[in-house]
């Protein structure tokens, strides 16, 4: 299980959550988590229009295998579990959650957008990549939430002073993926296909992490 997210806004956290589960998914069945919302637009898919995770969070009885049937294909191999078009509230089910998400077969990527996740996914992943900007009020951010991540994926930037190993001094975790700038990301991502033509140099940087 590898959660995904961010400390400051517009670090990328959602396209590095769905690029990740795109390499994964070249091994064996991935389910992409959409914690955030823009998953789908990320993969270049329709939003679904049924129930998501934030309905099942909501039900008191929905179980682990009603989760299972939430899941939409994006690719042979991937299956995303939308976050819903209900509002979200408050939960005790975050624990549920974390349970039925570690018993799958498949191999899970939460995106958990920006901010603190839930402490019960938190706890129940082995792998919390934190995605940032080689940025100082990011990393301030970062520090701030005492979340301790087993990995970070850096989004290199020309011309920042801050280098990979500032950020892992200030963050007491290693560098595990450092994305150059490449337009090639974006424009993938604008035109809706990052599922089906997923960037080389977003790939290659990833499987490290993965």
């Amino acid at each position: 299980m590898f959660l995904c997210w961010s400390a400051k806004g517009g670090s990328g956290t959602t396209v590095v959550a769905a690029a990740l589960a795109l390499v994964l998914s070249r091994q064996r069945p991935t389910l992409l988590v959409d914690l955030a919302g823009d998953a789908p637009a990320a993969l270049g898919l329709p939003e679904p229009a049924g129930p998501g995770l934030v309905d099942w969070l909501a039900s008191a009885t929905a179980d682990a295998a009603a989760l299972q049937r939430l899941a939409v294909p994006a690719t042979d191999a991937l299956q995303l579990l939308p976050r819903g078009s209900s509002s979200p509230s408050d939960t005790d089910r975050w624990r549920d959650l974390a349970e039925a998400l570690a018993a799958t077969a498949c191999t899970v990527v939460l995106d958990a957008g920006t901010g603190a996740p839930p402490a019960e996914l938190f706890a129940v992943a082995p792998h919390r990549l934190l995605v940032t900007r080689p940025c100082y009020l990011s990393l301030r951010r970062a520090v701030a939430s005492g979340l301790q991540p087993t990995g970070i994926v850096l989004l290199d930037e020309p011309g920042r002073a801050l280098a990979a190993r500032d950020v892992e001094r200030s963050l007491g975790a290693p560098v595990v993926a450092e994305l150059a700038y490449d337009p090639a990301v974006a424009r993938a991502v604008d035109a809706g296909l990052l599922a089906s033509r997923l960037p080389r140099s977003l790939a290659h940087s990833l499987r490290s992490a993965a």
